[in-house]
């Protein structure tokens, strides 16, 4: 008997190859590429389970990441998630076979992480769009307010992925 697996998809559309899937973790949100019949391509923490949900912030806490394919149902677990492929109008996405392509010749890689400037979601767009960002962390301003007044302090930076695609320096 075929078991069907139902994911909590938001929204229509279901992913095309190429799309950014972005899951809504308890506490941050994850960014993987599907790759078709079902499957992603992320970045998830050495000791990472498909799933793991908030228990995946502890990718905080290591400089490695490792390059995984995998279900999309088995990563999102219980999380909900939806297509945003939201800087379409801002960069041309590379065709779907080369951004697949690029992302199954990293698969099994264990590369550099930082969750201020080479995160997830950096992975995803360096894939889809040959530029690495994030928005969940930048640009973010934030104020220190004295009294009455607020005084712009400090800009998170780190808005550039330094793991490129084509550097393998990283890789290990």
């Amino acid at each position: 008997m075929k078991t069907t697996v139902v994911c909590p998809l938001l929204e229509p559309p279901e992913p095309k190859p190429g799309d950014l899937i972005e899951i809504f973790r308890p506490m941050y949100k994850h960014w993987a590429i599907y790759v078709g019949d079902g499957y992603v391509i992320h970045l998830a923490p050495p000791s990472e389970f498909a799933g793991a949900g908030a228990a995946s912030i502890m990718s905080a806490l290591t400089d490695k990441a490792i390059v995984k394919k995998e279900l999309l149902c088995d990563v999102a677990g219980g999380d909900k998630y939806h297509v945003n492929n939201k800087h379409d109008s801002e960069y041309t996405p590379l065709p779907p076979n080369k951004i697949i392509q690029r992302a199954e010749e990293l698969v099994g890689k264990e590369i550099h992480y930082k969750l201020t400037s080479e995160n997830c979601e950096h992975f995803v767009n360096e894939l889809r769009y040959g530029v690495a960002r994030s928005d969940q962390v930048c640009p973010q301003h934030l104020y220190l307010t004295l009294g009455v007044r607020s005084f712009p302090q400090l800009t998170v930076t780190g808005c550039e992925w330094r793991q490129s695609y084509k550097q393998d320096k990283k890789i290990a």
